[in-house]
């Protein structure tokens, strides 16, 4: 997909925003339809402000159904029919989908005591990272509470977030 100016953004419709933007936010394009409330936007600064904001205001229910939409790391070998385009590219990135049986078996022992501790799945920025960096900041973050780990999991969210808008949206 070719990127859009500012411009270019704040005359979609309704419609076309979301389906341009609803990939930013894994599996919830109600957050690029409540952006949509706040165009035009002034800046893209101000656009990636927007989308936070309406993640740091959605209330807890919200915020965990947000961080449940995203993937397990590493599942099923790095093969995922859940996976959105934009998460598929991401793991892969990373190196997600070409997991040794003995890195997915590490995977898949911390995800499942990850998910057990916070009841929800372990989210990183997989693109700022790797598979070795991932599996050591899962073992390190299993000693986290659930309030510090809510509140990390958003934050990456949003670096996700960030990342695809920059994709999307010419600076």
């Amino acid at each position: 997909m070719a990127q859009l100016t500012l411009d270019a953004v704040n005359q979609l419709s309704r419609g076309s925003f979301i389906e341009c933007f609803g990939g930013i936010y894994e599996h919830s394009p109600w957050i690029a339809d409540k952006a949509y409330d706040f165009h035009p936007f002034t800046s893209f600064q101000a656009m990636k402000k927007i989308f936070s904001d309406i993640i740091q205001r959605a209330g807890l229910e919200r915020q965990m159904r947000l961080v449940r939409a995203h993937p397990e790391l590493g599942h099923r070998a790095g093969i995922d029919p859940e996976l959105s385009p934009e998460s598929t590219l991401e793991q892969g990135q990373a190196g997600l989908d070409r997991l040794t049986q003995k890195e997915y078996d590490q995977f898949k022992r911390l995800n499942d005591a990850y998910t057990a501790r916070f009841r929800m799945p372990f989210v990183i920025c997989v693109r700022q990272a790797n598979k070795n960096l991932i599996l050591d900041a899962m073992e390190k973050r299993l000693m986290s509470t659930p309030e510090a780990e809510l509140k990390t999991a958003l934050e990456h969210i949003d670096r996700i977030a960030d990342l695809r808008l920059q994709d999307q949206v010419m600076l």
